[in-house]
């Protein structure tokens, strides 16, 4: 018998989160605590329940199940299960091509009768206008996502009712301030998307043999299926720790005190998972040496011998559990400090399948496309948000109130690493806001390093981010960003704190989509004391927008109002009442509430979304906004050319700059001199990506000039001010201030002379 002194760890993400890419929280735990000396193993079983179901075998036994049920079936129901040969021939070929592993296949989807169509292939859009002639690839993968949804359907209507592409039994877990009907789920006996479930976590136990399994749970949709498969690990390793921690926990379940939870976790921690995870361990570690079952012991007659039969003397961070009497008990008694972000570790995407993830195009909006199609790496630039005044956010919870940042110089060997294990450069950003300065900062050290990557983030719009900026992201590899507008309503923009105004945000917009980025804008309506007509005035400022050609693609959400935002602390401020619904021992975050000033924000929602889905087609800007209604709506009260006359305001010329870095995104330029009419005159030649070009200067700024491109070209660490350069202009030209104005530096600030 060998005794290990180290737990062996077991991270899941249950069921589902997304197709195309890992949810990273088990990699960023994997990262940080391999690199602390710890055995971590983790798995996606989302992904492996997805590829499970939808297989030939999976599928047959969906039809099997159907067949031998008693369900009472929809025409489209009965017209799949007609279908049923055509679906099992063709699901594995639409899941290789769906994994870019058989390409060819597109011609046969978009040109022949290959996939079986049932109601989800009802409203196909025009897909030569959406993706091209030449789009076949994304055509087909439009269609095979389609085809999908279709199974998905049938699945939803008969064996799995609980299951969606991106959740699971997600409505067991909303506003669940009670835990009984999760409980009575648990329960029951399990269907058959849960015996898939459960086949492949007892295969995934006997590989990996842990001591503890930590249950990411991100989002609603997650908690079912974790609690389902810790009920797992309890009946076949009861010496086996649980642990839970993710987003859900972080916003639902701070006020726990359900007993019965504790029957399927044993710890259920919040915020940051690493400080408390490295205090579990040790607790764990406390209460037993743990038995190796190498020595010809069988897992299920592992043995714990007694460390410490006191554990409770062992500190604990931001951890629930359920103690000797019974009762819950959250212990937050560690005085370490939380681990700072430069210390978080590399995510280690190691024993995740990284090819077998599925590219889907479930609806044609641009921005949502890069959401569910492609592999992204994904990373933080900074922990926190550096804002954290928005009333409608959870400020004053740890992943937003705790604001820490790493050096691009860590960032960028992070994204090294992560390119070297992966073979991927897709990175998404996950930060609640990135912050402007960090991302200049990282697109400096891309660039020095020449790492070239494709990156997409959410940001704030806020005037920082100028034209230049704007040009510098897009060098380091920035292809589209994601940023709350919200209400639209500079009224209500000043209530929510969001710190910033309509003019403000159409000029950021309009600097990144001159500079190349896709913009996708956050809409909120319902915000306490939203009137009809700052609704009907939202909607307009939109319009604008999409006219403007300065954001191409946005989505509409309803205000939720929760416990731990400034709305929810504090609802008399913003003229609102909490309603209900009561605390309860279980979770408790989105709350009810009365807003008396306002309108019936429910039936603007339909119009709202079918105008922002023209909008984003380019198709009916021209039409009166009551045209989306039903019901009678107010005139806007908004200026027609608002938007308009915002992104032509002039920006702040160079000679009031002189603080600012100078940066050049081009290439060392030739120096020679040609004759001219008084003399001679300087020529600067510049060889780009994709045309060459020449900027003539008298010739006494010649050696300046090529000195000062030459220095930004090779050398990055150098900061050369704006100001700095002027102190060096060679004295008997031209002014400098009208130097900043000649056709010369104006050619050069288009072709790539940035001042950031």
């Amino acid at each position: 018998m060998s005794i290990s002194a180290q737990p062996r760890i077991l991270l899941i993400t249950p069921p589902l989160t997304q197709l195309n890419t890992p949810y990273p929280a088990t990699a960023y735990l994997k990262g940080f605590l391999g690199g602390r000396g710890y055995q971590v193993t983790q798995a996606d079983l989302g992904l492996e329940l997805v590829l499970k179901l939808f297989s030939k075998e999976g599928l047959t036994r969906v039809f099997a199940e159907i067949e031998a049920g008693h369900f009472e079936l929809s025409d489209n129901a009965r017209r799949m299960l007609r279908l049923k040969n055509s679906y099992l021939s063709t699901i594995e070929p639409v899941i290789r091509f769906l994994q870019n592993k058989d390409n060819t296949l597109a011609p046969r989807i978009c040109h022949s009768r290959f996939l079986p169509e049932a109601s989800r292939f009802d409203n196909v859009a025009d897909l030569e206008t959406a993706f091209g002639t030449m789009g076949l690839t994304d055509q087909a993968r439009h269609l095979a996502t389609l085809y999908l949804e279709d199974l998905g359907d049938l699945i939803k209507e008969t064996v799995g009712p609980q299951f969606g592409f991106s959740r699971y039994a997600e409505k067991l877990a909303m506003s669940a301030t009670s835990f009984d009907a999760l409980h009575e789920a648990l329960q029951a006996a399990p269907n058959l998307l849960d015996r898939m479930l459960l086949e492949l976590l007892d295969e995934l136990l006997e590989r990996a043999q842990p001591d503890i399994v930590g249950f990411t749970v991100p989002f609603p949709g997650n908690l079912y299926g974790a609690l389902r498969l810790a009920q797992r690990v309890k009946q076949l390793r009861p010496a086996t720790y649980t642990s839970m921690g993710g987003g859900y926990p972080n916003t639902e379940l701070r006020t726990i005190q359900e007993p019965r939870f504790f029957d399927y976790i044993d710890f259920l921690t919040l915020d940051d998972g690493e400080g408390p995870w490295l205090r579990l361990l040790e607790y764990v570690s406390s209460c037993s040496l743990l038995v190796s079952g190498s020595d010809g012991i069988a897992p299920e007659e592992q043995q714990l011998v007694t460390r410490n039969p006191k554990p409770e003397t062992y500190p604990l961070q931001r951890t629930f559990l359920r103690n000797a009497a019974g009762e819950v008990e959250y212990r937050n008694d560690a005085t370490t400090a939380d681990i700072p972000h430069p210390e978080v570790g590399t995510p280690d995407y190691s024993d995740l399948p990284l090819t077998e993830y599925l590219s889907v195009i479930e609806v044609l909006n641009p921005m949502h496309r890069l959401w569910s199609d492609g592999r992204w790496n994904k990373l933080t630039i900074a922990h926190g948000c550096y804002w954290k005044r928005c009333s409608f956010c959870d400020v004053t919870l740890d992943y937003i109130s705790r604001y820490e940042t790493a050096p691009a110089t860590l960032l960028v060997d992070r994204i090294e690493r992560i390119i070297a294990q992966t073979g991927q450069t897709g990175f998404h950003f996950v930060d609640e806001a990135a912050p402007p300065l960090a991302l200049r900062d990282l697109a400096v050290e891309l660039l020095k390093r020449r790492v070239s990557i494709t990156w997409w983030g959410n940001i704030r719009f806020e005037k920082t981010f100028t034209p230049d900026l704007c040009r510098l992201l897009a060098a380091s590899g920035c292809i589209a960003v994601s940023g709350g507008l919200e209400v639209a309503s500079d009224r209500l923009l000043a209530l929510m704190e969001k710190g910033v105004t309509i003019a403000q945000v159409a000029r950021v917009t309009d600097g990144f989509t001159q500079a190349g980025i896709m913009v996708h804008a956050y809409l909120m309506y319902g915000f306490p004391t939203q009137t009809a007509q700052e609704t009907v005035d939202s909607l307009e400022v939109v319009r604008q927008l999409f006219q403007a050609g300065i954001v191409q693609s946005g989505y509409w959400h309803r205000f939720s109002m929760t416990a731990h935002s400034p709305v929810g602390k504090n609802p008399a401020k913003y003229k609102v009442a909490a309603v209900g619904p009561e605390p309860g021992p279980f979770a408790w975050n989105d709350l009810w509430h009365d807003d008396p000033t306002g309108t019936d924000h429910e039936q603007f929602g339909p119009g709202l979304a079918k105008a922002l889905y023209n909008y984003l087609h380019g198709v009916a800007l021209q039409e009166p906004l009551s045209f989306w209604f039903d019901f009678r709506t107010p005139k806007t009260t908004v200026p027609r050319h608002l938007i308009s006359q915002a992104v032509q305001e002039p920006g702040k010329p160079d000679a009031t700059r002189l603080n600012n870095r100078l940066f050049w995104l081009g290439n060392t330029p030739e120096l020679r001199y040609e004759p001219a009419k008084k003399g001679q005159r300087a020529v600067l030649t510049f060889y780009e990506q994709a045309e060459d070009f020449e900027v003539k200067v008298p010739a006494e700024l010649g050696p300046w000039l090529h000195t000062l491109l030459t220095q930004l070209a090779t050398d990055y660490d150098s900061k050369v001010l704006l100001k700095e350069a002027a102190a060096i202009y060679p004295a008997g030209g031209q002014p400098w201030e009208q130097f900043l104005l000649s056709p010369a530096w104006q050619l050069l600030r288009e072709k790539g002379l940035l001042t950031l």
